[in-house]
């Protein structure tokens, strides 16, 4: 199959992501996303991020046309009903980026050097004239795990650092702290630290003996009645669900209840919304602990395929619908 010189009218998006055998059709976001795209009646062009150029000033993307498989409402749980391949391959192509409707960087943290010059590849792109949802400046700009120190009336007691000495201070002033990795993701490395012997060795464990800056926050007892996860499209709320720790471990885990977003939650989002709209973040997942903002997931938000799974929302449904307005025709 060749795309040499074809106009798709707008009418392909390409996800650049990790690889599709990585990413499960059950649960991962990307996933949800592509589905409501081919749900639209669009063509759903898939690339790995070292399979993008620039030629004669152009992106290029030597890319694969897919066709997500039928899936299922699991019924009470969080994870759709799909084949162990949940794609087939319709074809491949070299494809002009730009003359596709719409790109979607979907690449899992951290923000190393791989992701930033993809994020360079893709400014030619909106450059071009055509969205990339979120914006590769805006992500360069709004670090996840640290915009949040912007809004310091919003967050719990915060250190930022790696000297060990300086973080157990801070564990002794706040009692308990949940201390994370500044580039982590998906709850990897997280350390629960006491103010008792043991957290000398955590946080020389956490910081790689000073070596590494860490994320050290207050603990706040209120995670035992649920993270909400706010889901926003274009600085506004679009959905929100609950999720709890395990009965075994502190870390959160799925999402268990649909959540009603409160008077603390629209604070936090009518203080961070105009941020967002201004960096081009259009997809956002904001966590939230006991009215305090946790955390601002930008880079490749997720959570809105399992919560569509388990509470029957079309949050991916919406969201794509909503990019897409006046765009298609």
């Amino acid at each position: 199959m060749s795309a040499a010189g074809r106009d798709w009218g707008g009418r392909g998006v390409l996800f650049v992501t990790d690889p599709l055998t990585g990413l499960a059709g059950d649960i991962d976001a990307s996933v949800g996303l592509m589905w409501a795209t081919q749900e639209l009646g669009l063509d759903v062009w898939c690339c790995g991020p070292e399979e993008l150029a620039v030629v004669e000033g152009r992106v290029r993307a030597h890319a694969r046309r897919i066709r997500l498989r039928p899936r299922q409402a699991p019924g009470g749980d969080h994870r759709w009903i799909v084949d162990a391949t949940w794609w087939d391959e319709l074809g491949s192509a070299v494809i002009d980026v730009a003359s596709l409707g719409l790109v979607h960087l979907r690449i899992d943290p951290p923000v190393d050097a791989r992701y930033l010059h993809t994020t360079y590849l893709l400014d030619l792109v909106e450059c071009a004239g055509t969205r990339v949802i979120n914006r590769p400046e805006g992500i360069r700009a709004m670090h996840e795990k640290l915009v949040a120190l912007h809004f310091p009336e919003l967050c719990p007691p915060t250190y930022v650092g790696a000297d060990p000495t300086e973080l157990r201070g801070f564990v002794a002033r706040v009692g308990t702290a949940v201390v994370k990795p500044v580039d982590g993701f998906a709850g990897l490395d997280v350390w629960l630290v006491h103010d008792d012997q043991g957290a000398v060795a955590l946080l020389e464990s956490a910081s790689h003996g000073g070596q590494q800056q860490v994320i050290a926050q207050q603990y706040l007892p209120a995670v035992a009645h649920g993270n909400k996860r706010l889901f926003l499209l274009d600085g506004e709320i679009v959905g929100a669900v609950l999720r709890r720790p395990a009965v075994d471990d502190f870390r959160i885990g799925p999402p268990v209840a649909p959540a009603e977003p409160d008077e603390d939650d629209r604070a936090i989002v009518t203080a961070l919304g105009p941020v967002l709209r201004k960096h081009g973040l259009a997809i956002a997942g904001l966590d939230v602990i006991g009215g305090r903002l946790i955390e601002v997931n930008v880079t490749c938000p997720g959570g809105m395929h399992k919560t569509d799974a388990l509470l029957g929302t079309q949050l991916s449904q919406t969201i794509v619908s909503r990019l897409f307005e006046g765009v298609l025709v």
